[in-house]
């Protein structure tokens, strides 16, 4: 096996993600898929939603089905030690003191990106076929799934070339970053399902987010509105709060629907927590019916995923650039040009998109956003 599917789990805190990662495992193993579901959310609340304990080594909680949380400190103080040392004693050869030699081998994020580092390991050792993540919450997994690139950024920077070829731990950190970069972009590998309430707030959030992914090119296949009330089916003063709050999460979700093309699947608030395998099967059912997890429309067409950018030429002689971003009327948007690269901003989340070579002369002379997302006219420069 060349490795197992990803599919990760986030959204904000609060919003039931653990739980519904830990049914999707569940339904997952009981098809005969073997799985492991782990967490790197650093509050590490998975084991509850089975009964028991975990460690950061997987453990089998019933057929097929296996989990773990990801020890993230642990993984700094077994794996990035070996690459601050060997740095340390290169730096100080080189003169520099023992201080700057210390400040120059902090990597920022580390403990984060040892997390996700672990996470592709387990997916690539051929043991499981699914591996399933419960994330953090939506801010903490953005700064997750960016790190590979940021850090690979800081060390082309930092450290020249000729330096990762003699810190040998260092060289191969850079080639694993890419790796793993490679992965979270593929989406016939990676998937991620965001979890929501239908409240206000927290859609806004998830728009937010599914652009920030977007921006990073990571694949959302797929949301997943938590906690719906039951409809009520009887009279008085408890059947009234019910059918209101009802209609205002179902007019919450209709707007949702509105503005995003993926699928919205709904979870009703269940009258006494899930715990342990069972309840945890009986919560899939609700989410998946007789639909496969990793099937469309949940697992969705890679073949369909539109690329991040599109580029044409117009009648004119003039070249539209489409960026694929799910934007919405609210979104805070800021464009700048950074040599061969055009900086996009979007609600303070900030890439640097590399311009085709045949838009390096020219000059953006229009910018709008349809639903194909941000659209860029470029004239040659004169």
């Amino acid at each position: 096996m060349a490795g197992a599917r990803i599919l990760l789990f986030t959204g904000k805190g609060g919003v039931g993600k653990t739980t519904l990662a830990a049914a999707t495992a569940a339904r997952l193993a009981v098809a005969g898929r073997k799985v492991l579901v782990a967490s790197a959310d650093p509050a590490h609340s998975l084991g509850d939603a089975f009964g028991r304990p975990l460690t950061h080594e997987p453990s089998e909680v019933d057929t097929c089905l296996y989990a773990a949380h990801v020890d993230a400190r642990g993984l700094v103080d077994r794996s990035w030690q070996d690459i601050r040392g060997q740095l340390r004693t290169w730096l100080a050869g080189a003169g520099l003191d023992e201080l700057d030699a210390e400040e120059l081998t902090v990597l920022p994020g580390v403990d984060e990106l040892l997390a996700l580092t672990e996470v592709a390991r387990l997916a690539r050792q051929g043991t499981w076929e699914v591996v399933v993540v419960d994330c953090g919450p939506t801010a903490e997994t953005l700064r997750l799934l960016a790190l590979p690139e940021a850090v690979a950024s800081y060390v082309d920077r930092l450290f020249v070339p000729s330096l990762r070829a003699k810190v040998s731990s260092l060289g191969r950190l850079a080639t694993h970053l890419g790796e793993l970069r490679r992965m979270l972009v593929d989406p016939a590998v990676t998937g991620v399902r965001l979890v929501l309430t239908p409240d206000r707030l927290v859609v806004a959030e998830t728009r937010r987010t599914l652009a920030a992914l977007a921006l990073r090119g990571i694949r959302v296949d797929s949301l997943v509105a938590n906690r719906l009330v039951p409809r009520a089916r009887m009279w008085g003063p408890a059947a009234g709060w019910l059918r209101t709050r009802r209609a205002e999460q179902d007019a919450v979700l209709s707007e949702l629907d509105v503005s995003t093309p993926l699928p919205v699947h709904l979870v009703e608030h269940r009258p006494v927590e899930p715990v342990g395998v069972a309840p945890l099967l009986e919560l899939a059912a609700d989410l998946y019916r007789d639909a496969d997890p990793l099937a469309a429309p949940f697992g969705g067409d890679a073949a369909s995923v539109k690329p991040l950018l599109d580029l044409r030429r117009l009648a004119d002689g003039a070249h539209e650039l489409t960026i694929a971003l799910p934007l919405t009327d609210s979104a805070t948007l800021d464009l700048a040009r950074v040599g061969d690269d055009l900086a996009v901003t979007v609600d303070g989340v900030r890439r640097l998109v590399a311009l085709p070579v045949l838009l390096r002369r020219h000059t953006v002379t229009d910018a709008f956003v349809d639903d194909r997302g941000l659209v860029l006219r470029f004239e040659e420069a004169r």
